[in-house]
């Protein structure tokens, strides 16, 4: 497994080893021992698999208590997938990393804690895969805004046709950052 630190420390951009052949291929996604190598003592309770058409964009999102770790990764399709520091105390508190993960390239992203988590598809469609380190509890189910000024997060918007992201009511409500509610 090649690790690749990001500008935010603990989030983490992975590219497992990819056997191929004539055939196809085999990679390991996830492996308790390898991770553990990796300074990661991880527990998984979930897997999740959503399916998006293009210009879709999901989130931001988080969970204020019972903060979920993710283990990110898209078997079909591509998309730009976005980490947000939103720990006050951090010193990189509002800052965001981004990058590709499809199915060609067979990223990775970790995403402790503590962070929030969005995607905006790049392909006709994204079958995207996430193991979570928390159950997923719908009362401390927050966000912030995709577009928030203060965080910036320069979107690839020319990939779509009309430059503006498909989202959900939920999404398009999310409020700013500074009126968020976010981690201590």
């Amino acid at each position: 497994m090649n690790v690749i630190q990001t500008d935010l420390p603990g989030v983490l951009l992975l590219e497992p080893k990819v056997f191929g052949d004539a055939r196809g291929f085999f990679l390991e996604s996830w492996n308790r021992r390898t991770f553990a190598d990796l300074g990661l003592e991880l527990d998984f309770v979930q897997d999740n698999h959503s399916r998006s058409a293009r210009g879709v964009l999901r989130g931001i999102h988080y969970q204020i208590r019972q903060p979920q770790g993710k283990l990110v990764r898209v078997v079909a399709g591509s998309v730009f997938d976005v980490a947000v520091d939103l720990r006050k105390s951090s010193p990189h508190y509002g800052r965001w990393v981004g990058y590709e993960l499809s199915a060609e390239n067979h990223r990775m992203l970790w995403i402790p804690p503590g962070f929030g988590h969005g995607f905006l598809v790049l392909s006709e469609r994204a079958d995207f895969l996430y193991k979570t380190t928390e159950y997923y509890a719908p009362a401390w189910d927050r966000g912030v805004r995709w577009d928030d000024p203060d965080i910036g997060i320069v979107w690839p918007l020319e990939a779509l046709q009309g430059g503006q992201p498909q989202l959900s009511a939920k999404d398009a409500a999310q409020p700013l950052l500074e009126d968020a509610e976010v981690f201590a």
